[in-house]
Formats: structure tokens, sequence, C-alpha cells
């Protein structure tokens, strides 16, 4: 017994000893390798020829420039669509409208059984040929196999295309400038093209060759609409085909030639199956519309929202990520993880030094990896960032030391330390760089930025100039022009330096603080789709009891009662459709805000069921898109003055008490004078506060100037200091009272009763027809955005719908009691009266069509191009309420 403990010691013993030697090999090569890469004098680009350098056009290249999409000549159509429309939307729409009701995927006998005999696809010719063969198919099946390492867009590197008879390879790396020839067969609506998951095939084969699919089906899809326990491929050809398949080659190097027999193999039966798991899963939707529906008409519901989904994809439109500053995402993100992840070290990350430094080299590595098309992770790990900031080297070899020992702790398996060399071939000829950064800690990133550009691709720049980096030299300088500090230039540039900083705050200030949109999904108990929706949703179901968890990542719930409808029956489809966390406007994915296309002062009025949960007219734009988007409406806001003959502000009140003890408030009405009746309530405010804080102190004349404007609301009289603090308060919401009183604290002896009793009285406004608003329109653009920040709701029809403030009462000049949300300083009474003239004259169709005209307003001044799938001008809003909705009428009357 005693021999065996010592022969597991000396085991134990000897694998430490191993794997110490290994490891002290495996970083002395490394070391050995930086001397030998360091000591050259150009990029070692000019000795590694990557494939996609052969290219010799490419779609998406690494600049900051926006991708433009395919644009067809159609001429016969005089209209010009938006740069960024899908050039097949129109077909895709047909299909979406009006569904093939026959799905045919396969011709007689199968045989699951896969043959080795396949095509590889490698010439021109042999393309030509295969599309040919594929136009007179009704059906094909797709997959892709993509590169991402080393490129930092990542490319196609090959596509797998199956029929019935035969499997088709397309090496696309060989092929990449002439893959346009299969353009009109991927377009081609009279044949179904079948994917597994294909939101980001669809994006990756337009990004790289204009290819847009239009009709497809997507079994993935299909496992949605059927409630599958899971989704993925590998599941499918298990439960359904029998066969296992290694997702782990999924991450092989896809670039290499040839490919090995397992990669073959696994290609093959990604594409292969495909068909025939189409065609169970459309027997088994088939089965489940019958067994489920209550009338014949509905046996093929299940099929075609199925169906519905699936091409609802193909709309799905490539953009580039956009950010205001190269890496500045990613730094961010690394700050915040670090932080999360530090424990009681945290206040490394608070550190300025650290910050600073992280978002010096992610900006200096995404620079590297546009320039290089590398990834970013190639160029500089995550980890490695941290270990530099962390210790901050002051030499060229502690920086390199620093670098491998990060890599080479988080290196989990083998093949990952042979596939990623630590450090990077672009440290390695760019370590100089690095060095500089850490030297130089008061240089700014805008000018060290510039300068490794030139270094590398100026006129005696180390590294060679491809179709993916050459725009860079133009695009960089533009990008940096948003961050340019004020000089010596004058006015001009301090003028942009204070309105970036100014932007900044505004968007730290009321930018969302977490994504949106979370995309978790609610089923009826039948299995259809009604809607996606954010995680406070589904808590709020599971929590009463009504629905019951059906998957966790990400969360989906399955209703336990019967809906009141579906949002495709009421034309809603825009309500069971993926939603993503970016400006519809521009794109931009860092900072957003919610914005109501409709505005809050008359959608607050609406009848219930045309705005409860209704998050249609509310989207994402960034600060310069909601800017654009905000003067747009304040310009319609006075038209709609203008045309209604009702003006945005309330220009005069008068105390109740008062009006009611004279004769003359009766005059003012009944004469129509009202220039001399009650004051403005903002002059009133104005001159309350100056009263209080400095009337003891300021010249006799301006005090009696100001205590006759507080004296119009009172009717003449004497005032008080009671009357003053009454008179700061005229004309607010209770959440601007509530604002102000905790700004002024116990200054405001009389601000609980005067709360208290304004809450019982009336005022009496007199309204004049003016078109100027007082304060400016960056203050009612906060205003809207604070009420838009804190929208949420328990609706089945919108995941980030917005909780409406309540219905507010205000009867021709006189506001009443129950207007407790209504603030007469902004256009709350305007929006009022507009609503209730439309109901009067027009019924709940005139403010459809208002709302119709507001939408329309929205597009033709922010042409947004990322607008979520249907979205529609002319969407109706209709809306019907459910058994357990808190906006159900007869609850309403039980509550209440």
């Amino acid at each position: 017994m005693e021999v065996r403990e010592k022969v597991k010691i000396v085991i134990t013993v000897a694998s430490l000893v191993a794997a110490t030697v290994l490891f002290v090999a495996e970083y002395k090569r490394r070391r050995h390798r930086r001397k030998q890469t360091s000591s050259l004098s150009s990029c070692y680009l000019h000795s590694e020829l990557k494939p996609q350098f052969s290219f010799k056009r490419v779609l998406a290249d690494n600049s900051y420039s926006g991708f433009k999409h395919l644009k067809l000549d159609d001429g016969s159509s005089s209209i010009e669509k938006p740069s960024n429309c899908h050039p097949y939307e129109t077909e895709i729409s047909v299909l979406l409208e009006n569904p093939e009701l026959e799905f045919e995927f396969l011709r007689g006998e199968y045989s699951l059984e896969m043959s080795d005999a396949y095509v590889w696809v490698e010439t021109e010719s042999k393309l030509k040929e295969l599309a040919e063969t594929l136009a007179k198919e009704k059906v094909f099946a797709v997959d892709t196999e993509q590169h991402s390492l080393r490129s930092f867009l990542g490319f196609t590197a090959l596509i797998q295309i199956s029929t019935q008879e035969e499997d088709f390879l397309v090496d696309t790396i060989a092929l990449h400038d002439a893959m346009s020839i299969l353009r009109p067969v991927f377009s081609n609506p009279d044949i179904c093209k079948v994917f597994h998951g294909a939101d980001n095939d669809v994006l990756w084969l337009q990004r790289d060759f204009h290819i847009y699919v239009v009709n497809m089906f997507d079994t993935a899809k299909a496992c949605e609409v059927l409630s599958k326990p899971q989704r993925s491929l590998a599941y499918l050809l298990e439960a359904v085909c029998g066969v296992a398949t290694n997702k782990l080659l999924q991450r092989e190097d896809w670039r290499q030639r040839p490919l090995s027999e397992e990669m073959v193999q696994y290609a093959r039966t990604d594409a292969h199956y495909l068909l025939f798991i189409a065609d169970r899963l459309t027997t088994e939707l088939r089965q489940r519309g019958t067994e489920d529906s209550s009338s014949p008409d509905d046996k093929l519901h299940f099929l075609l929202e199925a169906s519905r989904r699936s091409n609802m994809t193909c709309l799905q439109l490539y953009t580039k990520e956009t950010e205001d500053f190269p890496g500045n995402a990613a730094a961010s993100s690394l700050i915040y993880r670090h932080l999360n992840g530090h424990g009681d070290n945290s206040s490394i990350s608070l550190d300025a030094k650290f910050q600073e430094f992280v978002r010096e080299l992610c900006a200096w590595r995404d620079l590297m990896a546009r320039i290089h098309d590398e990834s970013t992770r190639y160029v500089l790990s995550d980890q490695a960032i941290v270990g530099l900031a962390c210790k901050q080297p002051t030499t060229t070899d502690e920086i390199y030391d620093s670098i491998a020992q990060a890599d080479l702790a988080t290196e989990s398996s083998p093949s990952l330390s042979l596939s990623i060399q630590s450090p990077s071939a672009v440290i390695c000829s760019h370590l100089d760089d690095v060095y500089q950064m850490t030297q130089d800690k008061l240089a700014k990133l805008d000018a060290i930025l510039p300068v490794v550009l030139q270094k590398c691709l100026g006129s005696d720049g180390t590294c060679p100039i491809s179709i993916f980096n050459y725009s860079l030299l133009v695009n960089f300088k533009t990008k940096l022009t948003s961050r340019s500090a004020p000089n010596q230039n004058g006015h001009k540039n301090l003028k942009q330096f204070t309105r970036k900083a100014s932007r900044d705050l505004f968007v730290k200030k009321f930018s969302c603080k977490a994504p949106v949109y979370h995309n978790c999904r609610i089923y009826a108990n039948d299995g259809r789709l009604l809607c996606y929706c954010d995680r406070r949703k589904l808590e709020w179901y599971l929590n009463r009891g009504l629905a019951k968890l059906v998957e966790e990542d990400p969360p989906a719930i399955t209703l336990l009662f019967e809906p009141k409808g579906r949002p495709e029956d009421e034309g809603n489809d825009f309500y069971i459709q993926t939603k993503k966390n970016i400006c519809v406007g521009c794109g931009e994915g860092n900072h957003y805000l919610r914005y109501r296309i409709i505005p809050s002062c008359y959608r607050v009025h609406f009848p219930e069921h045309l705005k409860s949960h209704r998050s249609h007219d509310i989207v994402l734009l960034c600060v310069d898109c909601h800017e654009v988007a905000h003067a747009a409406a304040e310009r319609y806001k006075k038209q709609i003055a203008r045309e209604f003959g009702i003006p945005l502000f309330v220009r005069r009140v008068l105390d109740s008490k008062e009006a009611q003890g004279t004769s003359s408030s009766v005059e003012y009405e009944s004469t129509g004078n009202s220039e001399d009746a009650g004051v403005s309530p903002l002059h009133l405010r104005t001159a309350a506060m100056a009263l209080l804080r400095h009337g003891k102190r300021m010249p006799s004349s301006r005090r009696e100037e100001l205590l006759q404007t507080v004296k119009l609301y009172y009717g003449g009289r004497d005032i008080s200091e009671e009357d003053l603090e009454r008179a700061l308060l005229i004309g607010l919401s209770p959440h601007e009272r509530r604002k102000l009183e905790r700004k002024k604290g116990a200054s405001l002896k009389y601000s609980t009763e005067v709360s208290h009793k304004d809450k019982q009285e009336n005022s009496n406004i007199v309204e004049e027809h003016s078109e100027e608003a007082p304060g400016g329109s960056e203050r009612d653009m906060n205003e809207e955005i604070s009420i838009a920040a804190d929208d949420s709701g328990n609706g089945l029809s919108g995941g980030d719908g917005a909780s409406e403030l309540n219905d507010t009462q205000c009867n021709g000049n006189t506001l009443h009691q129950q207007n407790s949300k209504l603030s007469l300083l902004g256009h709350g009474p305007h929006g009022k009266q507009i609503v209730e003239y439309l109901l009067r004259e027009h019924g709940e169709d005139g403010v459809r069509d208002f709302c119709q005209r507001w939408r329309q307003v929205f597009v033709d001044s922010v042409h947004p191009r990322h607008l979520p799938g249907g979205w529609n001008v002319s969407h109706s809003g209709r809306r019907d309420f459910g058994e357990f909705s808190v906006y159900n009428p007869t609850k309403k009357l039980s509550a209440g």
C-alpha cells in the first residue's frame, strides 16, 4: 500500500515538473520569436500572404464609411428609393402578404445515407453551371462557413448548397469576385431557399457578395413555432435524421485549402439533410395546425407562420457597426467588466490612468486591426490590455512579457495556443507604438492615432496598402473631426469643443443605461408567437401564475389563458419581430434614447386602447437623430396650432378665488378683451422667485414692477410671502412641484400646504393665439426625454411600450382638480384640446389619421434606415383587452 502511494506521489511530482518545463519552454519560444520578428524593419504582412488579399474588390472595407447596398435599375418606377433600402423589398413583401400554401421540399423517395460524391466548385465555369442547375430547382438548401479570426469584418470562406440529388461546396475565396453569378438564383421568389438560423447568413451574403435572399424557409423559425425544446441544427440532425455532428469543427480555419476530410464531411452534413428536416417540420406544422385549430381554414396557420417569420428575416439589412471614436465601445465594456469582476480591488479600475490607458490601447488595437485586416482579439486580447494597464510596463521587454503572460494564463486549450500566437505578429511588428503610449501619458488619442496611421500607410509606411485599408487614409481624418479640441484657430473650434462637451454630458445623463429590447418571447397556449418583450414583462406574468417558462436562454413563456386577439390578426406584425438596440435612423449602437414619434402632449389624451402599451411609435434614436426629429416635431406642432386654431401655450392664468370674487373676470371672457386678464405662468413664477430670493435687496422700482406682475394673478390685492410661494408652484405638474421642493428644501415653508390647497382649487385660463414658446427647444427636448426614459409596460403588444400618464380633464378654459398631471408650462392643454376636437369631429379614425401624419413627419425628417420589421406609417394601433389586462374596462370599473 505504501509503495502505491509513493508511486502516486512520484507521478504527481513528475507531472508538475513536466508542466512547468512545457510552460517555460513555451514562454522562451515566444520570447525568441519576438526577438526575431521585432528586429524586422517592415510589417509582417510583407511576408505573410493572407487569402483575402487576392480579392480584387470588396463591398465592405475596413474604413469608417457606411455600407452601400445594391441598387437595382428599375426604369419602370419614377420614385427614388432611399440609399439603404432593401433592393428586393417589394418581392419579399408580396411573399409576406400572399404566402405560398404548397411546401414540397422532397420529390419521391429520399435516402438518409449520404454518398461520398460531391461537387467542389472553384472555377467560374463551374459556378455558372451551378447557377443553371439551381435555376431549374424549386427548392435548395444553403449553409455558410465564416472566418473571423484573421479578418476585421470577417468573410465567407465556404458556401454549401444541396439539392435533392447533389451536394455542392463553393470555394468563395477562389470565386469571391465572381459570386454575383448566384445573385439571380438567390433573389428569385419562385425558388425556396432552406436555411437553419439564417439571421447571420443573410447579412454575410449581403456584405460579401451583394446576394439577397428572397423566399426562404428557416428550420430554426419552424422550431420556434413548434416550441421545440432545442432549436440548434445539431439537435435536429440527431432527433430527425439520427446523425451526430461535431460542432467544434465550426471553429476550424475554413480558409485552409484543401479542406480536411472531417471538415468536408461536416460542411456537407449541415446542408445535405436540411431538405429532409424541412419536409419533416412542415408535416409537423400541418398536423399541429389541424389538431389545434377550431376552423378548417386555420389548418395551415402554423405552417404559414413559420414561412412568414422566415421571410421577415430576408428583410434584414447589413450595416457596419459605428461608434463615436475607434475602440470606444470595447474600452467601456472592458472597464465595466473588469470593475465588476475585480471585487475589493475595484479601485484599480477607477484609477484615471488605468482607464485612459485602456482607452488608448483599445483605440490603437482597433486601428491596427483595420490596417492589417485582423480581428481585434487577434491583435491584442482583452486580458492583455488589462494586464498592460494594471502593470504599466516601462520597457519593450516588460510589455512583451505582460502580453505573453496574460494570454498564456487564460489559454484553456492547446488548439487555442496553436491558432493564436502571443504576442501576435501585429504586436511584434509594431511594439514601439505600444511603448510610445506607455511613455507619453499626456498625449491625446487625437494626436497618437494619425501618427500611427501615417507611419503604417503613409508614403514611407511600413505596412502594405490593400483594398481593405486604402480608404482609411481619407475616412480616418473625418472620424477624428468630431473629437477636435480647441486650438489656436480661434472661436470656431472652441465652440465645437464646447458643443461636444455638452453633447457628451447629455448622452451620459439621458441615454438608456441598459439594453431596451431584451427580445424575450410570449407565446399563446396554441404555440403562436404573441410578441417580443422585456424580462420585466415576463416576470409580471410568471409572478401572477398566468404563464409558464418554456425556455431560459433567451427566456420565453407560454400563457396559461387565452389572450384577446393576436398581433397578426390585428394587422400588427410589428410586435412579433425582434428589435435591435440601435438608433433606427443611423444605426448608432453605443448610445440611444427613447423617442416618441407622436408627442406626449397628444398621446396622453388618446383613448386607452389606442395608447396603452403601444410601442410601435416609441423608437430608439441617437442624440444627433433625436435632435433632428425633435426640431421637426416642434415645427409641426406650430403648424398644427395654426391649422386647428389652438395655441401651443397657456398664456395667462388668474387665481380662481379672485376671479370668483370680481365681476371683471366674467367681462374679460365675454368681451374677449383678454390682454389684461391674469398673467403668463412663466412670468408669474419668475417674478415670485425673484421676490423671494432678492426682494429685500433689489431697487424699489424693480420690486414694485415684479409685485404688480404677481398682483395680476391675485386680482390686484396685496400679497404676502405665502402668496409668493404659492405663485411659485402655479402651472407645475406634481412631478415638477416635487422636484422644486426637493431643490429648495426647507426654504419653502408653505409648500406642503400650498400643494394641498392647490389641488382643491381651479385656475381660470385665458388663452392667446401665440406661436412663441417660453423657454428654449433644448428644455422641451429634455422634458420629452425625461418622460420617455421612465416608460415601461406590462401589456401584450410591445416589449417596451410606454406606460402613459393618467388622462387629464380640462374643460374649455378651466383646469379642474382631476388634471393632476397636466403642467400649464408645456403643451398639455393644447394637446388635450386637439385630441378632444379630433374625437368630437372625426372619432377614432381622426386620431389614427393624426398619428399617421406624425409618423410621416418622422420619416421625412430622420429618413430612418433601421426601423424594425413591420413598422408602418399606416399602423392601425387597434387593440382589444383580455380578461387579465389591467386596462380591461370592467376591471377598471371594479377597481374604481
